[in-house]
């Protein structure tokens, strides 16, 4: 049995330019973290004594015979690309909400690719791990997802991540200190609006037309130099103004992006001391991130009482495994354990010891 554990993310600035029909073209950037909240996916091989060979369990129950019989995209695309035969039972379980723009779904494809290769008995490195779940979402399913959050699952930490437009990706972890960590993470607030969306609905209506939105496009890349700059040394204030202006430049990319009680939920907190903010994801609804100073956020809880509100830390470890029980590892402590008793036996006195 495996246990795989994958962090979800913050997104802070530049999304919308980590999309490849973007990126390919101009290049784009990202300024991200992960947090201490998390997808687990438990898989173990299946015995051979059930009806069915493979087992999925998630917001529903899948008993499966063959893998292309699997309902869950993913889940099927995954055990396909990996060529899996042998019977499995997957279980899913997830700290927050799926749907609600913190990189659920990017979180589960890396998480399950993970502990696949866990249980094969192998290791996939950081890089590998982003690089397939994202042709598993872009290629194999077809999904109109950016790049980052496989990423930000993979990897873990505080990171600007670039999209080159070769295709490729760099990792820069922003190696900030402890106090400033602290700093950032006092002042940043997270709650629930209890609204569900399909983030590839959303992006659609902006990433297919993103020749009309260059300019703004371009605009949203270059607050990730700016909010780089404030966090090595400015004034952490002008980070959260910063979040207010890019919010109102993601907001200009498509009506479908925020809604009236979104914004409601928005105002209501900057009268009561946030200083900026954004919908997580595509938007559209899911999880509001405010950022507060600290000395306001009675008030803001106060004003956003209907909302759950959600106590985070950073993460730096990304997807990791953090229980491995392999049955070759089984069989092997079975064998050792045989000979260990039959050396035992032939020390005992009798016609056959010594």
């Amino acid at each position: 049995m495996i246990i795989s554990r994958t962090p979800y993310r913050i997104s802070l600035f530049g999304g919308g330019t980590d999309y490849p029909a973007w990126y390919r073209h101009h290049g784009g950037a990202v300024l991200a973290a992960t947090i201490n909240k998390y997808c687990y996916l438990t898989c173990r091989y299946l015995p051979p004594f059930f009806e069915h060979r493979f087992r999925v369990v998630y917001s529903r129950i899948e008993d499966c015979k063959s893998v292309n019989e699997i309902a869950h995209p993913a889940v099927r695309a995954i055990l396909e690309f990996l060529k899996f035969e042998r019977g499995l039972e997957i279980h899913h379980d997830g700290d927050l909400p799926g749907r609600s723009g913190m990189g659920s779904s990017s979180a589960f494809s890396v998480g399950l690719l993970n502990a696949l290769y866990a249980l094969r008995g192998g290791a996939a490195d950081k890089h590998r791990l982003a690089k397939e779940s994202i042709y598993i979402e872009q290629d194999v399913l077809k999904e109109t997802v950016g790049s980052q959050d496989q990423v930000c699952a993979a990897y873990g930490g505080v990171n600007q991540i670039q999209f080159l437009m070769s295709g490729g990706v760099e990792v820069t972890p922003m190696n900030l200190s402890r106090s400033r960590l602290k700093e950032l993470r006092m002042n940043l607030m997270l709650f629930y609006t209890g609204i569900k969306r399909t983030a590839s609905d959303i992006a659609a209506t902006y990433v297919n037309g993103m020749d009309d939105t260059r300019d703004r496009l371009r605009t949203i890349s270059g607050f990730v130099s700016e909010g780089l700059m404030i966090l090595k040394g400015g004034d952490l204030k002008d980070f959260g103004r910063l979040l207010h202006r890019s919010w109102e430049a993601k907001r200009s990319l498509s009506d479908r992006v925020s809604n009236s009680r979104v914004d409601q939920f928005y105002e209501r907190a900057r009268s009561a001391g946030a200083l900026g903010g954004k919908l997580l994801g595509a938007g559209g609804g899911g999880f509001l991130l405010l950022f507060v100073p600290f000395e306001r956020r009675s008030d803001v809880l106060a004003t956003l009482k209907e909302l759950i509100h959600v106590p985070f830390e950073f993460e730096f470890g990304g997807s990791q495994i953090i229980f491995a029980d392999r049955e070759e590892d089984f069989e092997e402590q079975e064998r050792l354990r045989d000979r260990q008793e039959i050396a035992a036996f032939r020390e005992l006195p009798g016609e056959n010891g010594i």
